[in-house]
């Protein structure tokens, strides 16, 4: 049966449950930060080591400066009343992406919880943060180039694996993808990762995802043969 080691998820939906309900979009994002205690605290059930959540991607800053405002505010909420439960749970907090946009009491905030939690264990919350992957690719082949450059590296030395180890180091690709609210596409999300992992979409608004939902999309990865473009042993096909 497949394992899954890090588990990524696209939270999308909060605006749209909101919405659908007649509610400011804000309590949408509120409603959210609920779903990622309720689904962090299932992984380390299921005993996944690493998962990874979209929480605000570089395009987002394109919305309104309130909900934006309301965002980073809910982000700090979360992390400082969530503090207890990180520790409690052994479950080790950090973001990756952009710091240099983000609010000054937010990354404070963020590096404090990122500090207290650097032994847990259990769990591993990445959390994605003024983040795109096509800017973290460009970043990447920047540093090489500058490297060649400076005649540190010889472009013969630039790998697919010197390349991922610069990208998320001692970090493995998600093996499963999960999508909320029907969209099915990336968005800019780990795209280099992402070229063998399996992706489940599901219709339900991410405040809506529960453990359940998690369940069902763990059972159909387990059900998934996955080849990594090798044939199948058994049947000698590629699929």
């Amino acid at each position: 049966m497949n394992s899954v080691n890090h588990l990524a998820i696209i939270m999308d939906g909060n605006g749209r449950w909101a919405e659908q309900r007649g509610m400011p979009r804000w309590k949408g994002h509120e409603m959210g930060a609920r779903a990622v205690r309720r689904i962090s605290d299932a992984a380390c059930r299921r005993e996944i080591p690493i998962l990874t959540l979209f929480a605000f991607s570089s395009e987002n800053w394109k919305r309104p400066a309130r909900e934006i405002r309301i965002l980073f505010s809910l982000l700090q909420q979360y992390l400082q009343s969530e503090l207890a439960n990180l520790l409690k749970n052994d479950i080790r907090i950090s973001a990756f992406g952009r710091r240099d946009r983000i609010p000054k009491t937010i990354n404070e905030t963020l590096l404090n919880t990122e500090r207290a939690t650097q032994n847990c264990r259990r769990l591993h919350l990445r959390i994605a943060l003024d983040y795109g992957a096509r800017h973290e690719i460009a970043e990447i082949a920047r540093s090489l180039a500058q490297a060649v450059a400076e005649r540190k590296i010889h472009p013969d030395q630039i790998t697919e694996e010197t390349f991922s180890s610069r990208i998320s180091p001692a970090i493995p690709d998600p093996d499963l993808i999960i999508r909320t609210a029907g969209e099915q596409r990336l968005s800019n999300f780990l795209l280099w990762q992402s070229a063998y992992s399996e992706f489940y979409f599901c219709s339900k608004c991410w405040p809506d995802f529960d453990e359940s939902d998690l369940d069902e999309a763990l059972a159909d990865f387990h059900s998934r043969t996955r080849r990594f473009g090798a044939l199948d042993r058994a049947t000698g096909t590629s699929g």
